[in-house]
C-alpha cells in the first residue's frame, strides 16, 4: 500500500486526447481567463476609484470580484499550461494548494453573496435607515466572518482529504484537485473526517441560502407593496443578478459535491466542475455590469476621459 508521503504527483484528467482538440482548449480557456481577469479588474478599479461607488453594495461587489479572480487563477490557469505542454501531472504540494484554495474561495464567495442579500434587504426594506445599518465597520466584519468561514472550510476540507491514504492509479477524474475526485483515489475505509468536513460544508451553504431566501421573502413583500410599476421594475432590476449570481453558484457546487460518485470518469463531472469554477468567475461582472447603472456610468465616464485625452493629445 502506497500512503500519501509517497505520492509525489498526480495526473489532472484532460478533456480530450486530440491534439488539436487540445490546442483549441487551451485558447478557448485562455480567452476565458483573460476575459474574467479583465472585467474583474476593471469592476475593482471602478470601485476604487469611482468616488460614487463607495457604498455597501459596491464593497461586496469588489470583494466579489476579486474572489472570482482569485478563483478562476487557481485552476485555469494550470490547466492551460497542461494542455499547451502536453503534460497532465501536478505536484503533491500544488494539489493541495490548489484544492485549498478552491474551497476557501468558494467558501468565501458564499459568504460575500449571502451579505450582499442582506445589503440588498436593508437598501429596499430600510432605506431611510440604509447608511446606519449597512455602516462600514458591519461591512469589513462581514467580509472578514466570509473569509474566515472560507478558510476555515479550506483547512478543513484539505486536512482531511489529505489525511487519507491514496494508492494504486494516481490520476485524477477532474481538470483541477477537487475534493470527489481525489476520493475516488483514497483506499482508506474510513472517511470520517471528510464526512465531518462534508456535512459542516453543507450546513454553512444551508445556513447562508436560508439567510438569502428570509433577505429576499422581505425584499419581494416589500417591493409587491410599491405602488408605481416603474419603481417595482427597478427594484426587481437590482435583485436580479443576484439571484442569477446565487442559482448559479450554489446548484452547480451541490451538483458538484453532492451527487453519487462513480467509478468511471465522465464529462459531466467535467462540465459541472467547470459551472462552478470556471462559470461564476466569468458571468459575474457581466451579469452586474449590464445591470447595473453605477458600473455602468462610472465605466463609460472613464472611456469619455480617456477618449478626451487621446484627441487632446492629437
Amino acid at each position: 500500500m502506497t500512503n500519501q508521503t509517497q505520492m509525489m504527483e498526480f495526473l489532472l484528467m484532460r478533456f480530450t486526447e486530440n491534439w488539436m482538440l487540445l490546442r483549441l482548449h487551451a485558447v478557448l480557456f485562455s480567452l476565458i481567463y483573460l476575459a474574467a481577469v479583465l472585467m474583474n479588474l476593471v469592476i475593482i478599479l471602478l470601485t476604487i476609484l469611482d468616488h460614487r461607488l463607495h457604498m455597501a453594495m459596491y464593497f461586496f461587489l469588489r470583494h466579489l470580484s476579486f474572489l472570482d479572480l482569485c478563483l478562476i487563477s487557481a485552476t485555469v490557469p494550470k490547466s492551460i499550461l497542461n494542455s499547451v505542454t502536453s503534460t497532465d501531472s501536478i505536484f503533491f504540494l500544488g494539489c493541495v494548494l490548489q484544492l485549498f484554495l478552491v474551497v476557501l474561495l468558494a467558501g468565501s464567495e458564499i459568504g460575500i453573496l449571502t451579505a450582499m442579500s442582506y445589503d440588498r434587504y436593508a437598501a429596499i426594506c430600510r432605506p431611510l435607515h440604509y447608511e446606519a445599518v449597512m455602516s462600514r465597520g458591519l461591512c469589513v466584519q462581514l467580509m472578514a466572518l466570509s473569509w474566515l468561514s472560507g478558510g476555515a472550510l479550506g483547512l478543513l476540507y484539505t486536512a482531511g482529504t489529505f489525511s487519507l491514504n491514496f494508492c494504486g492509479s494516481n490520476e485524477i477524474h477532474q481538470f483541477f484537485c477537487d475534493v470527489p475526485a481525489l476520493l475516488k483515489l483514497t483506499c482508506s475505509k474510513e472517511h470520517a473526517i471528510i464526512s465531518v468536513s462534508v456535512a459542516t460544508g453543507v450546513c454553512y451553504a444551508f445556513s447562508c441560502l436560508v439567510c438569502i431566501v428570509v433577505s429576499y421573502v422581505y425584499i419581494f413583500s416589500a417591493v409587491l407593496r410599491i405602488s408605481p410599476r416603474q419603481r417595482q421594475s427597478k427594484a426587481f432590476s437590482n435583485c436580479v443578478p443576484h439571484l442569477i449570481v446565487v442559482t448559479v453558484f450554489l446548484v452547480t457546487g451541490a451538483v458538484a459535491y453532492l451527487k453519487p460518485g462513480s467509478d468511471a470518469p465522465s464529462i459531466l463531472d467535467l462540465l459541472v466542475s467547470v459551472f462552478y469554477s470556471v462559470a461564476p468567475p466569468t458571468l459575474n461582472p457581466v451579469i452586474y455590469c449590464l445591470r447595473n447603472k453605477g458600473i455602468k456610468s462610472a465605466l463609460s465616464k472613464v472611456l469619455w476621459n480617456v477618449r478626451s485625452s487621446g484627441v487632446m493629445k492629437r
